[in-house]
């Protein structure tokens, strides 16, 4: 809640802000009991994320960087074109925010508190009974992501280490309703420890990304007060003015007060005069630069450290010549960044699932069927299975390179290949020929750099080529001249 007001002794307006979550960070921050090794509550996590400068970077930026390039989806040996169409539009619109939305909700809620949950919910249907995916298609699905608040005393997990389901999630209940397991999927962040307990998720499971940073997350708030006071202190001007006799009367006060006022007034421009022993100048603040940035650089170190986490994605380094370039700390984000998929991967494949039966239906099987004819006499559960088994989803490279350098390896793999080709072809019969030629254009056609439109070869036809004699040639006649 924002006050505004007077200040009764400058006259100017002021502006102040009170109450909201702000406060309660500092509250939070400023406590002297929080030491290394304090863990984070549920709601310090939660004010952690919702106001702290550096919160939601440490939960947010490496789920956002893993997402920021779709995955490349392939279906063999299938309409791969009109499967795959189909498919990202249902992706794009599930729970009417797109698959990638519910799962990176999913992924933040597990970073913040070490634990989050996702569950699926049909209107026809109660959650504990099991998920029909056969008909997906026909019912109205909703997706909620549950926080370990949630779900509090159903995720404390097992700690039995005789029983089946040992440290393994089991069920998920929130309040009194029980969801069955096919309609649910848990992520933790970290594996969970025998007998420790998470304070923020409310049991023996995964840790929050804040866990280890506590402490250094105080420290930077500290550096940040510490930012204000020299901004308030930069401006401020000393003023060496010529101390008046023990005996002041009135008149020397007003004196004063009006010199002090033309200095305050004072702007580019003004003309100030001042005495012969008096002296104006700003308070001196360049012993404090290398201290404060020294601090400051190793608190955001500590704080990368503790979060396992490069240092460049939190002190918002500019990568200088990007990760096209293979330098040593886009390679270290690459890397990170390949471990946040690896989480993030059980949603993906449950979502994956989901999405198929939602999107190839029987339905469209039947445009299918006029569009293909080697589909008209295959029954749907055949094909959508030999679908299902054969898709496959890659996530692409970060480390991307610049075109002049895939136009460069393109070339050489393509002379090597010529090389071969131009080997084997003399001592080849027909029928290897015809095969050496076709992976000589599958190679070509592989250099999208390089080849713009691809090369068709009839391996069949120019193994029963037989090309033509060449023609004898004529006698060569000499004609007679009569000399």
């Amino acid at each position: 809640m924002a006050s505004f007001g007077n200040d009764p002794d400058s006259g100017n307006a002021s502006l102040t802000a009170t109450g909201g979550g702000s406060s309660e960070l500092m509250w939070i921050l400023n406590q002297g009991d929080i030491v290394p090794g304090t863990d984070p509550s549920y709601q310090v996590c939660k004010a952690l994320y919702s106001y702290h400068p550096l919160g939601a970077k440490m939960v947010d930026g490496p789920v956002g960087l893993a997402q920021s390039l779709p995955r490349t989806i392939t279906i063999p040996d299938a309409p791969e074109k009109d499967l795959i169409e189909v498919y990202g539009r249902e992706w794009r619109k599930l729970g009417k925010i797109g698959a990638d939305r519910l799962i990176n909700n999913t992924m933040r809620v597990s970073r913040i508190y070490g634990i989050g949950s996702i569950v699926v919910g049909t209107r026809e249907a109660d959650p504990d009974k099991p998920l029909d995916l056969t008909t997906l298609h026909e019912q109205d699905l909703y997706f909620n992501i549950l926080d370990p608040l949630n779900t509090a005393g159903s995720l404390v997990l097992e700690q039995d280490p005789n029983a089946p389901d040992f440290q393994k999630p089991k069920s998920i209940r929130s309040g009194a309703q029980f969801y069955h397991p096919s309609r649910a999927v848990v992520v933790m962040n970290e594996e969970p420890i025998y007998i420790q307990w998470t304070t923020s998720a409310f049991g023996f499971v995964g840790r929050s990304v804040y866990q280890r940073a506590l402490y250094p997350l105080k420290s930077y708030i500290q550096s940040m007060i510490t930012d204000d006071v020299v901004t308030k202190k930069a401006a401020l001007l000393v003023a060496k003015l010529k101390s008046p006799s023990s005996i002041i009367d009135n008149l020397t006060k007003v004196f004063f007060a009006a010199k002090r006022n033309t200095i305050n007034d004072a702007a580019t421009g003004n003309v100030l005069s001042l005495g012969v022993d008096e002296d104006l100048q700003s308070v001196d603040l360049k012993n404090l630069r290398d201290a404060a940035e020294f601090a400051r650089n190793n608190i955001l170190k500590n704080i990368a450290t503790a979060a396992n986490m490069p240092a460049s994605m939190i002190n918002q380094e500019t990568l200088a010549e990007g990760f096209g370039e293979g330098t040593e700390d886009a390679k270290s984000i690459a890397s990170y960044i390949d471990g946040v998929r690896v989480e993030m991967q059980p949603l993906y494949d449950y979502f994956d699932v989901i999405v198929m039966h939602r999107a190839w239906t029987p339905e469209f099987y039947k445009t299918i069927q006029r569009k293909y004819p080697e589909y008209a006499d295959k029954p749907y559960q055949t094909a959508f299975y030999e679908w299902k088994n054969a898709f496959s989803a890659e996530w692409p490279n970060l480390l991307v390179e610049p075109d002049s350098k895939a136009v460069e390896r393109d070339a050489k793999i393509m002379e090597s290949a010529i090389g071969v080709a131009e080997m084997l072809l003399p001592v080849a019969d027909p029928l290897n020929k015809a095969t050496i030629a076709a992976w000589l254009a599958d190679t070509m056609n592989a250099r999208k750099m390089l080849v713009s439109s691809p090369l068709e070869i009839d391996v069949d036809a120019m193994a029963e080529y037989v090309p033509p004699a060449p023609a004898e040639k004529e006698p060569e006649t000499r004609a007679a001249y009569d000399i």
